[in-house]
């Protein structure tokens, strides 16, 4: 028995190195891409937002930028972005998990990094990391912050998708939705306008609804990718934003869902409030 007990002992401490080593890895992992998205922002695509800046903006998005933007005139370089809420991992799944998450935004390098803790039963948690950096996407589960669960990067579908997320996320740092960020408006009505981006020879499109006050309640693609029983697939994709509040200077959403139609249906997957906004501004 005793034996038993010391070999037991021994299973947990290797256990626990092995959770700890993880995390350290997990952690370097995310200082490394934080520092390469900071370092991207200093070297922008100049080419693309100075074609851009020459568009006329619908008048809904006019008035957005009027009301958001305030007397804001300095881009954001970057954008420091805490959230709470709950989101589920699939459209027909019954358990809706509480999240914590981190999210740094670089408008200069048209890139993002997701950093959430999902809590699970059992005292148990997962952490999730999305990001866009350089034209590609990716996104990686650990258990325990430690152990690879799931990881993915760098596909056609997973790159499309990224962007997608970052053009949609922008109502959180405006100055990345002025055309000389690189964004193309259409007008469609007087309260609806499409935003179309290209980043590194992706390009995607992202209808965006308005409010009479110039706010963006809502966002709608027809065919953003996501992963559905194992495969990529186009699936219509919709988001709404609502209780705007100022931060650094310019009004923006204090709270966000988004979700897929699935059978005709908007199934949401992912609630969300900003609990704290840093921004740090350019020339």
């Amino acid at each position: 028995m005793q034996w038993v007990l010391i070999g037991s002992g021994g299973i947990l401490v290797a256990v626990a190195i092995s959770v700890l080593a993880g995390r350290a890895r997990d952690t370097t992992r995310a200082r490394r891409m934080e520092a390469a998205l900071i370092e991207r922002a200093s070297r922008p695509d100049n080419e693309a937002v100075d074609a851009a800046s020459r568009t006329e903006l619908p008048a809904p998005v006019a008035r957005y930028f009027r009301h958001v933007l305030m007397d804001q005139r300095r881009p954001i370089k970057t954008a420091r972005i805490r959230q709470a809420g709950v989101l589920r991992t699939s459209t027909t799944a019954g358990r809706w998990l509480p999240f914590t998450a981190t999210q740094l935004v670089v408008p200069p390098a048209v890139g993002f990094l997701w950093n959430a803790r999902v809590e699970m039963p059992l005292a148990t948690h997962l952490r999730v990391q999305d990001s866009y950096i350089d034209g590609s996407g990716a996104g990686r589960v650990s258990l325990l912050s430690a152990l690879s669960v799931a990881s993915a990067a760098d596909t056609p579908a997973l790159n499309s998708g990224a962007l997608h997320r970052y053009l949609a996320e922008a109502v959180w740092c405006p100055t990345a939705l002025l055309p000389r960020s690189g964004v193309m408006w259409s007008p469609i009505d007087d309260h609806t306008a499409m935003a179309t981006m290209t980043d590194r020879g992706t390009t995607v499109s992202l209808q965006f609804r308005f409010n009479d006050a110039g706010e963006v309640v809502g966002i709608y693609s027809p065919g953003r990718f996501g992963r559905f029983d194992g495969e990529y697939r186009r699936v219509p994709w919709e988001g709404h934003f609502r209780d705007y509040q100022v931060q650094g200077g310019m009004r923006v959403p204090g709270y966000g869902e988004v979700g897929w139609h699935d059978g005709g249906t908007l199934q949401l997957v992912w609630k969300g409030r900003i609990t704290e906004v840093q921004y740090e501004l350019g020339p």
